[in-house]
């Protein structure tokens, strides 16, 4: 009896282990932003998203994915795979840092390309059953498509176009990921890195363009100043120009307004020797400037400046 006794209670504990271990292994908590795939006798069924759920023990099982993931060693430029196998897909955006690689432009030159791709799953049942390691697949598409991409330019354009570069990635990627169930989001270059000969002689060439440019500027800056003061110099000789002319017009304009006055004073007199004497008459101050203690010299012309003078007088004795 004792050992009936004891019998059953091993049994009994037994069952107890076993059906805890088969609650936990029946009961799944979803987090936020991930899904688990279950199927049910080897065949998809349905897909568990965040929330507690309990399978049915034997029929459901979750779908074992095989993933790879890679990761910088740290201290180091190098990077290691490591694959392994996993029942959760997570529906957050990834980013995929892919290691350096080779690559040849159109011009022969061998570069070296890090880039960055970000990525989100959109379907988890074509994540899973319609490739086999998703992370994978999408790493060798991205190789093969950059080198296609980067083939098709010279060094010029792979240097200068990085933003085309990364649109034309994102176009093909996300046309070919989207029966996969992936949506590519960005593509970017981190670096472009041209063999070291190359860099020494854009380098160069670099700053000739600069000191050439230079040379332009300065050259240009002299042109223009020199145009300018030419400019400046010929538009004060129009105004001078201008002035003098002004000057004329004005003067002579006086002289036939006081020519018209003596005629109409005196209509049978000559106005001509009033204004030659007038035009004597105010010459000899600057002919007596600075001769106080010099001898004056009397051009010849005084006979007719006295001619004039006599004539002056006869006009106001006439209009008086």
């Amino acid at each position: 009896m004792l050992t009936f006794s004891m019998g059953f209670a091993i049994f009994f504990v037994i069952a107890v282990i076993f059906l805890v271990i088969l609650l936990l292994n029946s009961v799944y908590l979803v987090r936020q932003a991930e899904v688990i795939l279950i199927e049910r006798l080897g065949r998809y069924h349905r897909i568990l998203r965040p929330g507690l759920h309990v399978l049915t023990p034997f029929l459901e099982s979750p779908r074992q994915v095989l993933w790879s993931f890679v990761q910088e060693v740290e201290g180091s430029s190098r990077y290691y795979r490591f694959t392994r196998l996993v029942d959760r897909i997570d529906l957050r955006e990834a980013v995929y840092d892919f290691p350096k690689q080779n690559v040849i432009s159109k011009d022969n030159v061998t570069m070296e390309i890090n880039a960055l791709l970000y990525y989100q799953i959109t379907d988890p049942k074509a994540a899973v059953y319609e490739i086999n390691n998703l992370p994978q697949a999408i790493e060798k598409l991205t190789q093969t498509t950059l080198r296609d991409v980067i083939g098709s330019m010279d060094l010029d354009e792979v240097l200068v176009s990085r933003g085309q570069i990364n649109e034309r990635l994102r176009l093909v990627l996300d046309e070919a990921t989207d029966k996969w169930g992936v949506k590519v989001n960005r593509v970017e270059l981190q670096e472009v890195n041209p063999p070291a000969d190359i860099r020494h002689a854009m380098e160069k060439q670099m700053r000739a363009e600069r000191e050439r440019r230079e040379m332009i500027l300065r050259s240009e800056g002299k042109k223009r100043s020199a145009i300018l003061e030419a400019e400046g110099v010929q538009e004060a000789q129009v105004l001078e120009a201008k002035g003098q002319a002004e000057a004329r017009l004005t003067v002579t304009h006086a002289e036939s307004e006081a020519i018209k006055m003596i005629q109409q004073a005196v209509p049978h007199g000559d106005p001509l020797p009033y204004l030659i004497a007038m035009q004597y008459i105010k010459a000899l101050p600057e002919l007596m400037k600075g001769k106080d203690d010099k001898m004056i010299v009397v051009p010849y012309e005084a006979s007719s400046l006295v001619g004039s003078l006599a004539s002056v007088k006869k006009i106001f004795e006439q209009v008086k």
